[in-house]
């Protein structure tokens, strides 16, 4: 009989290499040429040249994620911190009934994984691109003004007819967003779905009369956090600093 503990440990990750999302090769050869050219030219320079070189091989870090994989909940599609949670229409172009929904947005900054991952077991119903501004990820009207990709899922195992919002938000900096995923195209739980590069948000949109698990200015981390459960009528939750 096998040992449930040894069981567990197999199944965690057990590699100390960094993953490098194959977005970000074409930018770190660029850096690591330009460093060298900085050397050649000066040193000082080059050591500049050296850190951020680092720098961006660490912004598009890959790393695995062990995700909860009851039925009902729904994962943090990103790593960040919490924006406040308001009521909000979602995307227009997703061809939803115009009604106001609970909106968790959640931002990430320069140093946080920018790979985002599926928020729920199910498939893409409705893939959507709108190009727009790049104003700061952080700010509420970004939602709307900033360029945008809308995902549109049905949630698997619910025993009704359920379904998710997610919209990647380009910010300040960020000047491309990626999707892997094409309508149709069937999920689970903390896949990964895309990327953003360099600064940007991420909304969810909850069902109706679902209420989030998670507080403004809370950390959380893609692929891992309990955003909210579709199974619970639990009120929303309120957040303190200590």
């Amino acid at each position: 009989m096998r040992d449930p503990a040894t069981t567990g440990a197999r199944a965690l990750p057990t590699s100390f290499v960094i993953r490098i999302h194959r977005e970000g090769w074409p930018f770190i050869l660029a850096f690591a040429a330009a460093t060298a050219l900085l050397f050649w030219l000066s040193v000082p320079l080059g050591w500049l040249g050296l850190v951020l070189s680092i720098w961006c091989a660490y912004f598009f870090r890959d790393p695995d994620r062990v995700t909860p994989v009851r039925a009902g909940l729904v994962i943090s599609p990103a790593d960040g911190v919490v924006l406040p949670v308001v009521e909000e229409s979602p995307p227009a172009e997703l061809e939803l009934e115009s009604q106001s929904l609970t909106r968790v947005s959640i931002f990430m900054n320069i140093f946080d994984v920018h790979v985002n991952r599926a928020p729920c077991d199910g498939h893409l119903v409705r893939r959507s691109y709108r190009p727009g501004r790049f104003v700061n990820a952080s700010l509420d009207k970004a939602s709307e003004d900033n360029e945008r990709m809308a995902l549109r899922f049905s949630v698997d195992g619910d025993g009704q007819s359920t379904e998710l919002t997610v919209v990647q938000i380009a910010g300040l900096i960020a000047r491309r967003i990626v999707c892997h995923v094409d309508e149709g195209a069937r999920v689970r739980a903390g896949e990964r779905i895309g990327i953003i590069r360099f600064g940007s948000r991420v909304d969810v949109y909850l069902p109706s009369g679902i209420a989030p698990l998670v507080s403004a200015g809370q950390r959380v981390v893609g692929g891992e956090t309990v955003i909210a459960d579709l199974h619970s009528r639990e009120p929303q939750r309120a957040g303190e600093v200590r």
